[in-house]
């Protein structure tokens, strides 16, 4: 186990650079300073976040366009009419009435509430293990609107459907982590790092159970307890710095390089 441990907490110290950023959605809420700003784009990104990066990243910033480049003033402020530019909007099989009610959660949301955090952290209590219910309550809220689209619920998961949940635990990391890297935000106080889950996608699936980090068969929600589990053997303060370490040996690995 120790020497798992260094061989991981060295691909850390890899991938856990600026240099990550150019190439990851995560550039995309690094574009902005304000704080809402980066929890819009963030989230947003991170929902688009499946298929190629190049892709996801050219779609995102197509949002941020379309909400002239300011994102929060234009969520709080914009007009019904204004969304209209939004109708050809679409990634994959996020379409322009799952953008529409993103617009619209966010309007609502914004201004009664000055930061996302409070959507995720009302849910939690200090001593829970980890964010589960705070998912569960993030999910409920989002949806809890007299016209919420039923197929916009693919695109937010929630771990009631027994989702890895992979997007919104890796927005979560960009918003919770901290460190002395600068890769994540580390913006938000009331969630601990400790807390935090791993994202489970394919790069970090097969990497995982080839290290012997993950045993169960199922790639669902109780995979992600058990991944995240046993990196708290290593870190238990911050576990999901090691989806640093996993992402990057499985991309290094598809292409070749591992």
């Amino acid at each position: 186990m120790r020497d798992l441990r260094e061989f991981l907490d060295a691909a850390v110290r890899r991938y856990n650079t600026p240099a990550f950023i150019p190439d990851d959605p995560i550039q995309v809420p690094h574009g902005f300073e304000r704080l809402q700003d980066r929890e819009i784009m963030g989230f947003w990104t991170a929902t688009l976040a499946w298929g190629q990066r190049k892709t996801i990243i050219q779609n995102a910033r197509r949002l941020a366009e379309l909400m002239d480049g300011v994102p929060y003033q234009f969520v709080v402020g914009h007009e019904e009419q204004d969304r209209r530019r939004f109708l050809d909007f679409k990634h994959r099989t996020f379409q322009a009435t799952d953008t529409l009610y993103f617009l619209e959660f966010f309007q609502h949301y914004y201004r009664q509430f000055d930061s996302l955090e409070n959507a995720f952290a009302r849910h939690l209590q200090p001593a829970d293990a980890t964010v589960e219910s705070a998912l569960i309550g993030f999910h409920r809220d989002f949806f809890n609107h007299p016209w919420a689209p039923e197929r916009t619920r693919k695109h937010v998961a929630t771990p009631e459907r027994g989702s890895t949940c992979k997007r919104i635990n890796m927005f979560l990391r960009w918003m919770v982590r901290r460190d002395t890297i600068g890769v994540d935000f580390g913006a938000w106080s009331r969630i601990r790092p400790g807390q935090l889950l791993m994202p489970l996608d394919v790069h970090v699936e097969r990497v995982a159970r080839r290290l012997g980090l993950l045993q169960r068969p199922q790639t669902d929600w109780k995979a992600v307890l058990e991944l995240t589990e046993n990196l708290r053997a290593f870190d238990p303060d911050d576990p999901v710095k090691y989806d640093f370490a996993l992402f990057g040996l499985g991309v290094l690995e598809r292409s070749g390089g591992v």
